[in-house]
């Protein structure tokens, strides 16, 4: 696992859990909320990502623990908290583009989960067809 992939799985996954606890305790101020936040369905919708970003964390943070423990697993479980995290940064880009919201504040990480995985997967994917043959 290179560096860059080990810092940025501990700073998504990180992110995820003290965004979702500064979330829970309602601790974002008004200015930074995304718009129509008092919009219960909104609020749903948002809530919808939490199961999402905390498997993202889990398999992040277990694939880091694996990869220190020099066992392979570490390999498939990466993949899947890149791919995970690609589609939760997808979802929610797809959702402010059809709600045409364009705040940055939210664009931004979003369109980092979503990019950020798309240099790591195929280095991934690759290392395994090499082990394979």
């Amino acid at each position: 696992m290179s560096r860059a992939l080990k810092m940025l799985f501990l700073f998504t996954d990180i992110g995820f859990i003290i965004y979702w606890m500064v979330t829970a305790l309602s601790l974002i101020p008004k200015q930074y909320l995304y718009q129509d936040y008092t919009d219960n369905m909104l609020v749903t919708w948002n809530w919808s990502f939490f199961p999402l970003d905390i498997m993202i964390s889990i398999t992040g943070i277990c694939s880091l623990y694996l990869h220190r423990r020099n066992n392979m697993k570490w390999r498939g479980l990466a993949l899947i908290s890149l791919t995970l995290t690609l589609c939760s940064g997808l979802q929610a880009i797809a959702f402010w583009m059809i709600k045409s919201d364009y705040d940055l504040m939210w664009w931004l990480p979003n369109l980092y989960l979503m990019l950020y995985p798309l240099f790591f997967i195929p280095k991934l994917l690759q290392t395994r067809e090499t082990e394979n043959s």
